[in-house]
């Protein structure tokens, strides 16, 4: 299953998906965890020591490599000059397992704090008035997109603060979307864009109040979140020493409760291949006529299969 975490930026979403990536791994499910966001803190919220870099290059480094490879004998990808981020995969091209034997997840992944963790990449200054964020995260779309993964295991990503995350399809790819929600006006106002976003595209969006302090921050999101509100953090000791470099104890019992509650949300979903295709191609046909077919000079509504079938069973012939 696939997992965003999204909200204003502050709210608490890089910690939340560094705590539930780490408690999936300790349950033993097979999970990757993977930094969408602009500011690229997830590693370190997984335990990374601020003075050490992330060792494995980021998906955004080797976008052309991973072409190449997703595309495998696809005759309808002539090269990966004309493979766009939201080219949707077909008969020949090449499906993923979660953490297989692929050069993907050989090149890109480093286990941090007992998570397999992928990065985007940093926005560096030779982006800036050249790329917007979204060409970085083309590469996560691409993996997403090729990726068949099975019951039990989990893909966890930090998305873009704010709205912004709704900005590409990429908002499409996921079984279960977490906002964090904090007490405020603020932001709820965010909730609502999302909320009114993923409706329109039949995405399942659930909130998870963080920072609670009390009955009133908690009545405060009942009221204006209501029954899509499905659990809760407590400000939290443990958050705030591994903040400050202390790793001492273990994370709060209520707080713990909250992570086994959205797992059982997500374990809830059931798991639409049908949609997720259909919402792929959707997707890759609006940004075809957008700007794709002029940038590439071809007409990439051709890269569509008809007859292409996404899931278990496209994994199973293409092996």
């Amino acid at each position: 299953m696939r997992v965003a975490f999204v909200g204003k930026g502050g709210s608490g979403k890089t910690t939340l998906s560094a705590l539930f990536s780490r408690h999936l791994a300790r349950s033993g499910a097979p999970v990757v965890a993977i930094d969408g966001d602009i500011n690229q803190h997830l590693a370190y919220a997984l335990g990374l020591d601020e003075d050490e870099p992330f060792a494995a290059p980021p998906l955004s480094a080797r976008t052309g490599e991973i072409k190449d490879h997703l595309r495998g004998t696809n005759p309808r990808i002539a090269s990966r000059d004309s493979m766009v981020k939201t080219t949707p995969p077909g008969r020949g091209s090449r499906l993923l397992r979660l953490l297989g034997d692929d050069e993907i997840h050989a090149h890109h992944v480093q286990e941090v704090g007992g998570v397999a963790l992928m990065v985007t990449g940093a926005f560096g200054e030779s982006d800036l008035g050249v790329a917007c964020y979204h060409s970085k995260l083309g590469a996560v779309e691409l993996y997403l997109n090729h990726l068949v993964d099975g019951p039990g295991e989990y893909v966890v990503v930090d998305m873009t603060a704010g709205a912004d995350a709704f900005a590409s399809g990429l908002f499409t790819r996921f079984d279960m979307t977490f906002l964090v929600v904090e007490p405020t006006r603020k932001s709820v106002s965010v909730y609502r864009q999302y909320r009114d976003h993923a409706a329109e595209f039949g995405v399942p969006v659930a909130v998870v109040g963080n920072k609670v302090t009390g009955e009133d921050d908690l009545a405060f999101l009942r009221e204006h979140v209501g029954e899509d509100l499905v659990a809760h953090c407590e400000q939290s000791s443990f958050v705030r020493a591994h903040e400050q470099g202390r790793y001492a104890g273990e994370l709060e019992s209520h707080n713990t409760r909250t992570l086994d509650r959205l797992r059982a949300t997500v374990d809830a979903r059931p798991k639409d291949w049908t949609a997720f295709q259909r919402h792929a191609v959707e997707f890759h046909l609006r940004n075809a006529t957008a700007w794709a077919n002029k940038a590439t000079g071809q007409d990439l509504a051709a890269q569509v299969d008809p007859d292409f079938r996404h899931g278990p069973a496209a994994l199973a012939a293409f092996a």
